[in-house]
């Protein structure tokens, strides 16, 4: 990953992977694609391999993401989807004309078109959340509970009681100051 950038949160989730890549939206919000060549980056890393992204592009795509995290939301909290989220998720996934082909060594990789891979990439991400939240996968939709962050994130734990979206960034920072406030109320444990 090129410097200067923060790291991806990357997940088993294409569509809730894709909505981390804004996090800490309710604080200071930090931004993991904030041009065309990180999308590019993050497409990649997802097997959405696409050799270009005009800043329209990433515009989209920030479009979709933002979608796919109010829909998420509402569906984690038991609201009512959004009808303009709704919209964008459902075009981009009716626009997109990727496929899935099958490698010979039986995993399933996507082929995207020539004319317009990025938006076939888009389509992949929207018809992946389309079935998330449509419940079509065993698990959950849930949000961090975080509240600096409250990502929306697909439970797949066997209780469904999962709290945090990573444990090793909200999880491990809401244990450390829960530690550290336990410390300062205990007498005598300051150094």
């Amino acid at each position: 990953m090129p410097a200067g950038f923060p790291d991806f949160r990357l997940g088993t989730v294409l569509a809730t992977s894709f909505t981390g890549t804004l996090s800490e939206r309710q604080g200071d919000a930090v931004e993991r694609i904030p041009t065309p060549r990180r999308l590019i980056d993050w497409l990649a890393v997802y097997g959405l391999a696409v050799d270009s992204c005009t800043s329209a592009q990433l515009d989209l795509a920030k479009e979709l993401r933002e979608s796919i995290h109010a829909v998420a939301t509402a569906a984690a909290l038991q609201d009512a989807l959004p009808a303009s989220a709704l919209q964008i998720i459902n075009d981009l996934s009716a626009q997109g004309r990727a496929s899935a082909v099958l490698t010979p060594g039986g995993e399933r990789r996507w082929q995207l078109s020539p004319t317009s891979p990025v938006e076939d990439a888009l389509g992949v991400i929207a018809a992946d959340a389309i079935s998330v939240v449509a419940g079509e996968r065993d698990g959950k939709l849930a949000l961090c509970a975080s509240p600096t962050c409250r990502a929306a994130f697909f439970d797949t734990s066997r209780s469904r009681t999962r709290r945090w979206c990573d444990m090793n960034t909200c999880g491990n920072r809401q244990k450390k100051a829960r530690f550290q406030a336990n410390r300062r109320r205990t007498p005598g444990s300051a150094e």
